[in-house]
């Protein structure tokens, strides 16, 4: 899969635990993730993405022609998508420590 394409068809989701607080304070180190292959990469969606053989987890930003990875802790710089990027998938929900602490999230079709 391409760039700003919807993820593999038919593809099931995958849980991946959070390493490290780039995306704190939504998402803190050790909540698990579930990612989502075959939803579509809307502006805003927290997304994992290959580009320049690294994988990212970060909010997928675009306005205009730029694309970009926007972490949410303001110490760690966003990252410049250029055309090759892969979209393994989109979050549609964190766990954390507690069963309890469960959160979904739902992007419209289109931003």
């Amino acid at each position: 899969m391409s760039e700003s394409a919807c993820s593999a068809e038919g593809a099931e989701p995958y849980a991946l635990r959070v390493i490290g607080d780039s995306m704190a304070p939504e998402f803190n180190d050790g909540h698990i993730i579930i990612v989502d292959p075959g939803h579509p990469l809307v502006n805003g969606a927290f997304a994992v993405i290959e580009h320049d053989g690294q994988i990212f987890f970060a909010q997928y930003r675009r306005r205009d022609s730029r694309q970009w990875l926007q972490y949410l802790n303001p110490e760690f710089a966003a990252v410049e998508l250029t055309p090759g990027y892969t979209v393994k998938g989109v979050v549609i929900q964190r766990s954390g420590r507690r069963r309890k602490e469960i959160k979904h999230y739902d992007y419209p079709t289109l931003l």
